[in-house]
């Protein structure tokens, strides 16, 4: 399903003090709201991904289902479909570009909710990394209008370990020779491979790797997993489309905004919902001990590690059975069915 709706903004004031003329939030729906609008799920973008990557994980039966929820997939701004980087008219591009935040994505997200289908409430919150982050916003900065939130391998501020892997990212990519001046001069190729590369040792577990999984998944050998599975997910998309999101991920805190000023203890203390935080065991940038601490600053939130040796991927395991089955099941317990 590789259509999508638009949301038109108009000229939008962002939080870091730009405004982006003509702004657009693109989402894609699945599933019918019901007549009193309870069971509306809002399920926001990940690093790099678009609604398409992301959907697989709507299906009868699925962790969302869409014969019971009525499911909306925002696509955050910087990834191509929303206003990004890569669809910025002028006097925006060649290195110019404004800084989005969290802030932004959020408050523009409850602005299509209520002036697109009169949603003031959700059931449900749920989001995989920068998805997760984005959860976690929505339950600071909108305590009143989320029930449930489920944060898969997120945080409520990045963390500064967090921040050193975001650095390698950043520095790897700006070597390619297209980097110039704050912006790419044509396709970063190199740039763009050597990232899949380095993200591939981040992203899933020693164990992963000592275990072969790899060739489980039909890869002839660990170049052939490098080459198409990791260097491929990243030439998909536009270098500076990229970092646009690398700089969101960097600055990620539900605490920054006017509301909190910085103070995150409060910021987390606000989250009404119930939060179901759910990281990874063998997560190496979202680590377990950083969501264990953030989760018990939470007045509603349980704690609940997924048992893998998938890594980051484990929250978003397209290929992992059992990885799946716990995460719907932890939705299953938020929603009650």
């Amino acid at each position: 399903m590789n259509d999508y709706k638009v949301f038109e903004l108009g000229n939008l004031r962002l939080q870091r003090g730009m405004t982006l003329p003509n702004a657009q939030l693109t989402y894609q729906t699945y599933g019918q709201l019901a007549a009193d609008k309870s069971n509306a799920v809002l399920y926001p973008t990940s690093y790099g991904a678009q609604h398409m990557d992301i959907e697989w994980l709507i299906r009868p039966g699925g962790i969302l289902d869409p014969e019971k929820y009525f499911i909306v997939i925002p696509n955050m701004f910087g990834n191509g479909l929303s206003s990004s980087p890569s669809n910025m008219a002028e006097p925006y591009g060649m290195g110019r570009f404004p800084t989005f935040s969290h802030w932004d994505n959020v408050q523009a997200q409850n602005r299509m909710l209520r002036e697109v289908f009169d949603i003031e409430h959700l059931a449900l919150v749920y989001g995989w990394s920068m998805g997760a982050q984005q959860a976690l916003h929505w339950g600071a900065i909108f305590p009143d209008q989320v029930d449930n939130i489920c944060a898969v391998c997120g945080s409520a501020r990045t963390t500064p370990h967090n921040k050193v892997f975001l650095e390698g990212v950043r520095a790897t990519l700006t070597a390619d020779p297209a980097w110039h001046e704050g912006g790419f001069t044509a396709r970063p190729v190199r740039g763009l491979r050597a990232m899949g590369r380095l993200y591939a040792g981040w992203a899933m577990s020693q164990a992963f790797y000592r275990q072969e999984k790899h060739l489980e998944l039909g890869f002839a050998s660990l170049e052939d997993y490098l080459v198409r599975g990791w260097e491929a997910n990243f030439l998909r998309r536009n270098g500076d489309d990229l970092l646009a999101m690398l700089a969101v991920w960097y600055d990620s805190d539900i605490s920054d905004n006017e509301i909190y000023d910085g103070d995150l203890a409060a910021a987390l203390g606000a989250i009404k919902a119930r939060a179901m935080i759910m990281p990874s065991r063998t997560d190496l940038y979202f680590t377990p001990e950083d969501s264990e601490i953030e989760c018990a600053q939470m007045p509603n939130g349980e704690y609940r590690s997924i048992e893998s040796i998938w890594g980051h991927r484990a929250g978003n395991p397209l290929d992992n059975a059992d990885d799946e089955a716990r995460i719907r099941g932890a939705v299953q317990d938020l929603l009650g069915d």
